[in-house]
């Protein structure tokens, strides 16, 4: 009898939380499987704490983890999945935003042998056009400098294998985009297609600035083509400049007066400059890394867990 884990980043979550359970509990007991829920409180600032620690003393299948600040929702999946101790490992939003028949969706999948099910996104309610359109824009993006094929509207809603579980926790990176590791790491891969529906509750606590952060995390980790690119703008500038000068001096030649040569010569000094700090600024971005690698800092810090063993 195979056993599974559901594991749920929750930040400020306190009013989703209660229905997040009891619209999942009865999912799971219908398949009258050994099951456990997981959840991650990341450093909230409400009452998430407090409803969280009912729920882990009304039932002994949910465990609980508490981090002691915000570290972000990808360290809350990965304390989660390290956590873990299903065959099948699913994790899934607090906000009832990855509906509860969709995992078992995902359960059957992964019955008939697959072992990375993906929950894809058909239409997305309560979004603004900005954020799908950037969503979009990240995954092309991506999938074009990085080589990986990384399922577009795929988020973190997913069912994992026991055996893709040990191999994403193996993996040491500091900065990590998981959707992003499991493109990676191959296995048997399919996916579930769903419309995903407005929060039940609250609202959601994905900023600009934390878009940008996690974008950050998915591509510089697996990709060098920050580092090759000044290269590609200098041989491409060198032929043009090359080129620019030989056509002043077949126009010198030909006795033909180019007024304009002064007025391109600032704002082409401007765009040169501009370049060459976008350039150095990526390759900064690159030693930042390094440095958190170097450093070798843990990803989160518990303070506090309930209804585990130990």
């Amino acid at each position: 009898m195979a056993k599974y884990s559901i594991i749920v980043p929750a930040y400020n979550e306190e009013k989703s939380l209660g229905l997040f359970y009891d619209a999942v509990t009865p999912m799971m007991e219908s398949l009258q499987e050994d099951y456990e829920l997981i959840f991650i409180n990341d450093g909230s600032r409400d009452a998430t704490k407090d409803v969280l620690l009912a729920l882990a003393k009304k039932d002994k299948r949910v465990k609980v983890c508490h981090f002691s600040r915000n570290f972000g929702q990808q360290a809350a999946l990965l304390c989660g999945l390290k956590e873990a101790s299903g065959d099948a490992v699913i994790a899934m939003d607090a906000d009832l935003q990855d509906p509860p028949e969709v995992a078992m969706e995902m359960i059957e999948k992964w019955k008939e042998g697959y072992e990375v099910v993906h929950g894809k996104r058909r239409k997305r309610k309560g979004e603004t056009w900005f954020k799908k359109a950037t969503a979009r824009l990240f995954y092309r993006f991506t999938r074009k400098i990085t080589g990986m094929e990384i399922l577009a509207d795929s988020g973190d809603f997913k069912l994992y294998d026991r055996k893709v579980v040990d191999v994403l926790l193996s993996m040491n990176e500091h900065d990590r985009l998981l959707r992003a590791q499991v493109a990676w790491v191959g296995f048997k891969q399919t996916q579930v297609e769903f419309d995903r529906p407005e929060r039940v509750a609250g609202e959601t606590h994905y900023t600009l600035k934390k878009m940008v952060k996690l974008a950050e995390s998915g591509i510089f980790p697996n990709t060098d083509y920050t580092l090759t690119l000044p290269i590609k703008l200098g041989l491409l500038l060198g032929f043009c400049s090359f080129a620019c000068l030989i056509t002043f001096i077949v126009l010198s030649c030909l006795n033909v007066w180019f007024g304009g040569l002064v007025a391109w010569l600032f704002p082409t000094v401007g765009m040169l400059g501009a370049i060459l700090l976008v350039c150095q600024g990526l390759a900064n971005m690159h030693t930042a890394m390094i440095y958190r690698e170097v450093q070798n800092r843990p990803k989160y810090v518990l303070s506090e867990k309930y209804n585990f063993d130990e």
